[in-house]
């Protein structure tokens, strides 16, 4: 076991577990420069990193006790690259491999060294998370008398109360010295500040805000900044193109002109989070700031040729300067790649719909999760129309947006407790099956942080987590019918790998009270898949929603792919946004048509809204050889 630890020559190298990555991917892993990644839909962003991640920790160029640190814009992308990383390469390497959001990795700086902020920016050790909604902000601010050298109440009430907190609150870097006379909005955001940090009994602060003492932090404790010099080599940025200007100036606060060798990999075409502060343009600045060196990427691994020349066109309309896109991929369906269907009514769409499904499925041996059907927004409202005629054909549909108590239930799917709680239980009914026990003991060593060549702990711990798969079998013989035996069932699972072990994993479990509601969740979701399950095999299917088509939203979409797409609702009443914000829109319409495979349906219907205001989006398609075709 031990040569599996021997450094590979960099010249002898090779990517681990895929046949090949392209010229210029292979560039990027081996580089020894900053690098600003530019690559499409399906040109394997991600598995670039991860690779990138084995070849320097394998060839031993961030040699430990360095370690290299991966951030993401969310949750699911962090622990996407995370297991990618733990799957090519060994554990005692993979676990110098840190993948953060950035939310978590800004939060984890001000819980480690936060009481060394100067006195008047420091929070109360036990803040709290909130957010600045709208009717918050604007309460704050209502409750503000300026005094007269800065301006009047009814200045104060003039600000902008929706754009507030991106604007003035976080809008740039805190200052130290505050300005001898600061403009009305400057002395609110300053009082705004005072009053979440210090009054009351506790602090409150948004991710935005911590982003942004995390960043002061750094700036006024060289030291610690040297700290983080030192530990991390290399640091990855994932879905660079939706980072904030609070996450940008914290990265180049820690890591501009050091020795961290740093690649920002992300699409422009695909910036759909600009209503989440996300920059205009962030790899423009990134490669001034960091002396980068832009590297496209061309191929396209996921759709098929055809896909790919209609995503082109509006590649182009979104970028002037977008590379050709090049398909890796085969096309294996019959008929158009891509069609826009016109509906009479909303019942003939669902009807249409289902039928379109159960009939695909039967002619290229598809499941319901090869599907997608994507609406611009309110799932649950489109289900209530689809469902009946799919469930008429045999099929369920699961809204994928839903929220289970506090958290989504396409976000639950993401979390280690919810992967070690279906692992386990899919070993305890199967009776040990082999490809269960695999997938089962090695998600419990690494909980446990034991290495493939620790061989009497691994032995231990096979037989332990076999005494345990029985006795909970044992235990609860069918699937939970009730609240109370779902949790006591995510309780005894919970206490088996170890709380702390799992806290230690995952730094947004040590964020406030997100473990509490991820567990909850689990626990709801799980006596809800139970219900009417006549066995363990059924409810965990339930669970995972393998016998339903996923329904979701664009914006959930993102990172995910499908044989075939469904968009449902290209109309203005779902865009009603276009006119105002054309390109983040087109952007969304790109992120939905890339998540397809071999084929996408966009489907109209005159009694939800008219298309004159999407009728870019029509003329992109009807350029790209698109047809609109009658449905009755």
């Amino acid at each position: 076991m031990a040569m599996l630890l021997r450094r590979i020559d960099p010249t002898q190298w090779k990517p681990v577990g895929i046949d090949a990555l392209e010229a210029n991917a292979l560039d990027v892993v081996r580089s020894t420069d900053n690098r600003s990644v530019i690559a499409g839909p399906g040109s394997g962003k991600t598995e670039l990193l991860a690779q990138r991640a084995c070849y320097l920790l394998q060839c031993g160029i961030s040699p430990a006790p360095q370690r290299i640190l991966a951030i993401s814009y969310k949750r699911d992308a962090a622990s996407n690259i995370s297991a990618r990383v733990r799957a090519r390469t060994h554990p005692d390497l993979a676990y110098r491999f840190d993948s953060l959001t950035f939310d978590a990795f800004a939060k984890g700086l001000l819980d480690r060294f936060g009481q060394a902020l100067p006195k008047e920016w420091r929070p109360k050790p036990n803040y709290e998370i909130a957010n600045a909604t709208f009717t918050i902000v604007q309460a704050a601010l209502q409750a503000l008398t300026p005094p007269k050298s800065v301006g009047t109440k009814a200045d104060v009430i003039g600000i902008t109360v929706k754009t507030f907190e991106r604007d003035h609150l976080v809008a740039a870097p805190l200052a130290l010295v505050p300005p001898t006379t600061p403009t009305i909005e400057q002395w609110a955001a300053n009082e705004f500040w005072k009053s979440w940090l210090h009054n009351g009994s506790h602090s409150a602060l948004t991710f935005p805000m911590i982003g942004r003492l995390a960043e002061l932090l750094i700036r006024t404790n060289p030291m610690v900044r040297e700290a983080l010099r030192l530990t991390y080599s290399h640091l990855f940025m994932d879905e660079f193109q939706d980072t904030t200007q609070v996450q940008f100036d914290l990265a180049k606060t820690i890591f501009a002109g050091s020795q961290t060798i740093v690649t920002a990999v992300g699409d422009n075409k695909q910036q759909i989070m600009r209503w989440a502060m996300a920059m205009d343009d962030p790899f423009a600045p990134f490669e001034a700031d960091f002396s980068a060196k832009r590297t496209p990427l061309h191929n396209n691994y996921r759709s098929s040729p055809d896909l790919v020349r209609i995503q082109e066109i509006f590649a182009k309309a979104l970028d002037g300067t977008a590379e050709k896109p090049i398909s890796k991929s085969k096309g294996t369906i019959v008929g158009n790649s891509c069609e826009v269907w016109d509906f009479p009514s909303a019942d003939v769409e669902a009807a249409n719909l289902a039928a379109f499904v159960a009939d695909e499925m039967k002619a290229y041996d598809l499941k319901p999760r090869d599907f997608a059907i994507l609406v611009r927004m309110k799932a649950a409202e489109y289900l209530k129309k689809l469902e009946p005629a799919f469930v008429e054909n045999g099929l369920s549909i699961r809204n994928e947006a839903a929220q289970v108590g506090k958290v989504a239930l396409q976000e639950l799917f993401t979390e280690p407790v919810s992967d070690v709680l279906t692992a386990i239980l899919r070993l305890a009914a199967s009776d040990g099956a082999g490809r269960y026990w695999t997938v089962c003991f090695e998600t419990i060593c690494h909980f446990w942080g034991l290495t493939f060549d620790d061989d009497d702990r691994r032995a231990k711990a096979a037989n332990s987590l076999q005494a345990f798969a029985d006795g909970l079998i044992t235990k609860f013989p069918k699937p939970p019918t009730d609240e109370a035996t779902a949790k006591r069932i995510v309780e005894d699972v919970v206490s088996f790998v170890g709380q702390s072990n799992l806290l230690a994993l995952s730094p947004a479990y040590r964020q406030g009270n997100w473990y509490r509601h991820v567990c909850e969740a689990a626990t709801f979701h799980l006596e809800a898949s139970s219900k009417n399950a006549a066995d363990w095999t059924g409810a965990l299917d339930s669970y995972e929603g393998l016998h339903a088509v996923p329904l979701m939203t664009v914006h959930k979409s993102k990172g995910l792919e499908y044989h075939t797409v469904l968009f449902v609702g290209l109309d203005d009443g779902a865009w009603f946004n276009f006119g105002k914000q054309s390109h983040e829109e087109t952007a969304g319409f790109f992120v939905a048509f890339t998540r397809a495979e071999q084929r996408v349906v966009f489907t109209y219907c005159a009694l939800r809204g008219s298309r004159a205001g999407v009728a870019p989006l029509y003329d992109l398609l009807k350029q790209a050889g698109v047809q609109t075709v009658a449905k009755k």
